[in-house]
């Protein structure tokens, strides 16, 4: 029933995109209204009061689990740009037994270990896969409640996020004791216009605005960030490269050097972290 599936838009505070938010949110719950259906909850995550750092959506699992826990049987998390077909949607996910644990998307992999991953499966980096957020990707309701009494035990040790995707996934898989990624073919990220839509439960709009017109460079300051170290090797680079289309540029460094020049901004450099 598609008033059992809970939808969770990846959303942001800023005008622009809290508006195409809305405007998908507005699509989906139409879709809903012109099915004759009851119509689902739509949620929007920079809406989520009293959920710091909801957008990586982990914080969010206790609330899912309490609120949803027990009327529902999935919770889909999209982007704002994403285009959702709900008869399709409704279609996919009922080849899925929502009484288990799935974790649903459309798979990306590293082709080579990554620092931004910290190497992980270095060995074989195409081995873990996590979804694209473009396409949605789906949590069926024991994996939440699973999730949250994880959490509830074992509070998140990090507040530091470098690639979400990623990090859902590993937090998920648990060195093997939680679920995979499964992919699902239906959930996509071509345009919705491609023929190569036709079967997909997902499309991906990838409308561009009309930003007006390109901002002077003479109103652009740039502030490059350096400390003493690097002066000799990597500063060079800059001037020898792209300073030149900087109109305003300035150096700001742990040292101040008067052939650059830098200015020091009184703050001893971090050499690892």
């Amino acid at each position: 029933e598609l008033k059992e599936i809970v939808f969770i838009i990846q959303s942001q505070s800023n005008s622009f995109h809290s508006k195409r938010a809305e405007d998908l949110k507005r699509d989906i719950l139409k879709q809903a209204a012109d099915l004759g259906k009851e119509l689902p909850t739509v949620l929007l995550t920079h809406q989520m009061d009293g959920h710091e750092g909801a957008w990586t959506i982990l914080p969010l699992m206790r609330d899912f689990s309490v609120t949803y826990g027990r009327n529902s049987s999935w919770i889909f998390f999209c982007e704002e740009d994403t285009r959702v077909q709900v008869v399709k949607l409704l279609e996919t996910l009922g080849r899925f037994d929502g009484s288990k644990e799935w974790f649903l998307g459309k798979a990306l992999y590293d082709e080579e270990s990554t620092i931004i991953h910290h190497y992980a499966f270095a060995e074989n980096p195409a081995v873990f896969k996590f979804p694209d957020f473009a396409a949605g990707w789906a949590l069926s309701i024991p994996l939440v409640n699973k999730l949250a009494k994880k959490l509830k035990s074992e509070p998140l040790k990090s507040d530091f996020t470098i690639d979400l995707k990623h990090e859902i996934a590993l937090y998920i898989w648990q060195k093997g004791e939680g679920p995979h990624l499964t992919p699902v073919p239906e959930f996509c990220t071509s345009d919705v216009k491609s023929y190569k839509a036709d079967n997909c439960a997902t499309t991906f709009s990838n409308f561009l605005p009309l930003c007006g017109e390109p901002v002077k460079k003479e109103d652009v300051f740039v502030a490059v960030k350096t400390c003493r170290k690097f002066h000799g090797d990597r500063i060079p680079v800059v001037k020898q490269t792209w300073e030149r289309e900087a109109a305003l540029i300035e150096y700001y460094s742990d040292y101040a050097d008067i052939s650059i020049p830098t200015i020091d901004l009184g703050v001893p450099n971090t050499d690892r972290g």
